[in-house]
């Protein structure tokens, strides 16, 4: 990997990696990192390009961030992993997990898409329009570069083939609110397609885990294998 990635760290046992969405970073999870570090060792991970992690040279591309992910992992000595990904972490967590689902425990996608048109009109419009807008700056403009590439991963990006998720022989918990920017089919359509998907939709929006921590923790702390702990 030609760089390194920044994370922020708290517990002990077994690895739960945390993955930011797009234009964030791993400070998404204050709500998170207490509440799993009781049972594991979690790590919140800054993106390519996000954060604390530098841009590095590579391709800002989804595989790119799962090839990153993988060399984070074999850096680390890591040979397994609970993985937790939110909007675009989700889909690096899933194209991570179907190109090696060897290295995947348990699977959470929590507004996680396949294919653009998975997004709700609403929102991927507007995006659409910013990123050709800053695309005519972006040879002449650094910040309008990087915005350029961050929208673009919002509308050039994930390509999942439904028929990809049927051989994704795994537990994945698949949750997303009742309001989010993924439409509701497209959410369903994902757990559907998974030999073991549960489906899990809370009350709120796009941003539940952040929202809506004591739903959201506790519904992954049951999938994870902890499920009488009520506390926040």
């Amino acid at each position: 990997m030609d760089i390194q990635l920044h994370t922020r760290e708290r517990g002990d046992g077994p690895p739960l990696l945390l993955l930011h969405g797009n234009g964030e970073d791993g400070a998404y999870f204050v709500h998170q990192m207490d509440f799993f570090a009781r049972w594991f060792h979690v790590i919140a991970i800054d993106t390519r390009g996000h954060g604390d992690s530098p841009r590095g040279a590579a391709p800002f591309t989804i595989r790119q961030f799962a090839r990153d992910l993988l060399d984070f992992l074999d850096g680390r000595n890591i040979e397994k992993a609970h993985i937790l990904g939110f909007s675009d972490g989700g889909n690096i967590a899933l194209t991570f997990a179907l190109d090696h689902p060897e290295r995947v425990e348990r699977l959470i996608l929590n507004g996680a898409n396949l294919f653009p048109a998975g997004v709700r009109p609403s929102v991927q419009l507007p995006v659409e329009l910013g990123y050709r807008i800053a695309s005519l700056f972006a040879g002449k403009d650094p910040k309008a570069k990087t915005r350029a590439e961050l929208l673009g991963l919002m509308v050039n990006e994930p390509h999942i083939p439904p028929e990809a998720l049927e051989g994704l022989d795994l537990p994945v918990l698949v949750i997303a609110g009742t309001h989010d920017m993924i439409r509701a089919s497209h959410t369903r359509l994902i757990a559907e397609r998974l030999p073991q998907g549960k489906l899990a939709l809370l009350p709120g929006d796009h941003f539940i885990a952040s929202k809506s921590p004591d739903a959201f923790n506790r519904a992954v702390a049951g999938f994870l294998g902890h499920p009488d702990d009520q506390r926040s």
